[in-house]
């Protein structure tokens, strides 16, 4: 019996393992900045994708890129054909955001081909075909060898025609040009309820891009959707993109997904006593940091020791200020030591500074975007993100950031945002409500006492590190930021001037214990002295009689001896024979015993 045979899936080939894998579809890089991301690998290779919108979106331009970047980044020359404008006009529009279409021209790269149609000069007598579009564009394509062709715009072509002589041709064009193996992008205006005016070109393309512009509130933001996208996957949802000096760019972030490295490295604070309460060695490296309070307390300050120190170790910095021009907070920082033009001057610091009103909130995610794919930052301070409450609703703030802060934590940057607070009970909230997104949240808070008002700084939570505690007060001196202990007092927490008198109580209670404890240790001298003069005396007149009675017991010892040798001196004398006879010493009796040891009666 012959083993089964695996059933093939639609769009799955078999592997060496058996397994089967998904056959990705050929893709063309569009090298626009993003929308690669979202297209997961560009346009479909070798098809063509229609790309609608209203006047002023950016057709246009978003072709001419497509070309510009495929021909300097991928080496595929490619073919715009106009029906609206010329080669100089085209050429004059696009030279602002650097791209030089005459030298592109030159070296055979580009070939722009404008084809002039008059609408008055169209007349529909007998069978129309594309025949002669079809001969001048193949011409235009094997001249420079394109890849990629561009037609800008379909309407202009198809004006004035029956709707079944539109489609027939529609579907003719299109399947020309996959005959021809080139990836083309057909710019079309949009008509009203359908994607475009004619309402048939979305269906015969296989992937279908919307570019859209809104205003809200007197605000104009530019959005990008994939409508469509045969045999890919692709982003679903619509995309800000910004068209600037360099191009368009497209902010593809809320595609991310909680996936972004993190590590155990540690930065600086640039406050070495505030390094000490996380733990004695600052943020953690690509971490979100916020710091609130309100206005006043010192928020900008200690985000300018955090740049300092960033570009002290030869870091890049970005600084977005929403409220104050580059060369007011320059100023204003020299005013506690802290030098940021040098930083700025050697390139090490960046500044962007532009009211929250200019932007949507999604352009400004955009521009941000922008900034850090030009600077390379490691550190980011946007100060302060509170303002840009005044475009867009708090869901609306919290949502665009909530994707900005998955953005810098892709990309590995540490963030602080500066958020401006009320001077209320409820201090330990956030004012666009994005504390729970951060790792460290720092609260700057304003302590009255004694008619004074003083600042406080404390750690409200700093994830994944042990923290302090404890309420610092926050000093602004010559030299930067200072916190100092805060002293506790029957009244509570104290600063300020009730600080510093507590501690000139301290420092005399100090001095007095130390005067007392140097009196009591003099005083212990003075009696160990005396005692020693005591003992010295003692010891001496022991000595002395010592010595005496020792004299006395020497002089008795001699006296015992005297009378023994004269006793035993008597015994030799009575011998009878007159020899000397030596006997034996008998032991020495107590004075008046006889020889039966009895004293006598």
């Amino acid at each position: 019996m012959n083993p089964r045979r695996p059933r093939k899936h639609p769009g799955l080939s078999a592997t060496q393992n058996g397994k089967s894998r998904r056959q990705s579809l050929a893709k063309t890089p569009t090298g626009i900045n993003g929308l690669d991301e979202i297209t997961e690998g560009g346009l479909p290779r070798g098809r063509s994708t229609l790309v609608t919108g209203g006047a002023g979106c950016g057709k246009t331009l978003f072709g001419m890129e497509f070309l510009v970047r495929g021909a300097r980044d991928y080496g595929e020359p490619g073919v715009f054909m106009a029906f609206e404008e010329n080669a100089e006009e085209l050429t004059e529009n696009v030279s602002s955001l650097g791209f030089d279409l005459a030298e592109m021209i030159e070296r055979k790269q580009l070939l722009i081909d404008a084809v002039h149609i008059q609408r008055n000069e169209i007349e529909e007598t007998g069978e129309y075909d594309l025949e002669g579009l079809f001969v001048r564009l193949n011409h235009a394509i094997d001249t420079i060898g394109a890849k990629r062709v561009v037609m800008d715009t379909i309407e202009v072509l198809f004006a004035s025609l029956s709707a079944s002589i539109l489609r027939t041709e529609l579907r003719r064009l299109f399947h020309w040009l996959k005959s021809k193996g080139v990836t083309a992008v057909i710019t079309a205006e949009r008509g009203e309820g359908t994607l475009t005016r004619q309402g048939l070109e979305e269906y015969i393309s296989d992937c279908v891009i919307l570019l859209d512009h809104r205003i809200h509130e007197q605000v104009l933001t530019r959005r990008l959707r994939v409508v469509k996208y045969r045999g890919s996957s692709h982003g679903t949802n619509e995309y800000p993109f910004l068209i600037d000096a360099h191009g368009i760019a497209v902010l593809p972030i809320t595609s991310l997904s909680l996936t972004h490295p993190v590590t155990s490295d540690r930065v600086s604070t640039g406050v070495p006593r505030l390094d000490s309460m996380l733990g004695g060695k600052g943020y953690y490296r690509g971490s979100s940091v916020l710091v609130s309070g309100t206005a006043g307390a010192g928020k900008s300050s200690l985000a300018a020791h955090f740049i300092d120190a960033a570009c002290a170790r030869g870091e890049r910095a970005l600084y977005l200020a929403l409220e104050e021009s580059p060369s007011q907070i320059v100023r204003n920082m020299r005013s506690i030591g802290i030098d940021l033009e040098r930083w700025s001057k050697s390139g090490r610091l960046s500044f962007h500074a532009a009211r929250p009103t200019v932007y949507g909130l999604e352009m400004h995610l955009a521009i941000i975007q922008r900034l850090i794919d030009e600077t390379k930052p490691k550190v980011l301070v946007v100060d302060p993100v509170t303002n840009l409450n005044a475009v867009g609703s708090d869901l609306e703030v919290k949502s665009a950031f909530t994707r900005l802060i998955d953005l810098l934590k892709m990309q590995g940057i540490t963030t602080v945002f500066i958020s401006l607070t009320d001077d209320s009970a409820h201090a330990e909230q956030s004012e666009i409500g994005i504390s729970s997104l951060m790792d460290t949240w720092i609260l700057l808070r304003n302590l009255e006492h004694n008619g004074e008002r003083n600042r406080g700084l404390y750690v409200l939570k700093s994830r994944g590190m042990a923290h302090s505690n404890q309420i610092r007060e926050f000093i602004l001196t010559d030299q930067g930021v200072d916190l100092v202990n805060v002293y506790t007092g029957p009244g509570g927490v104290l600063t300020g001037t009730a600080r510093v008198v507590q501690e000139a109580r301290e420092n005399a209670e100090a001095l007095r214990r130390q005067a007392e404890v140097a009196r009591r240790r003099r005083d212990l001298a003075h009696k160990r002295a005396a005692l020693e003069a005591r003992l010295r005396a003692e010891r001496e007149q022991f000595a002395a009689h010592e010595e005496d009675a020792l004299k006395e017991i020497a002089e008795l010892r001699m006296q015992d001896e005297t009378v023994a040798q004269g006793r035993l001196d008597a015994a030799q004398l009575r011998d009878a024979n007159g020899r000397a006879k030596i006997k034996r010493r008998r032991p020495l009796r107590a004075r008046g015993e006889n020889d039966e040891g009895r004293r006598p009666q």
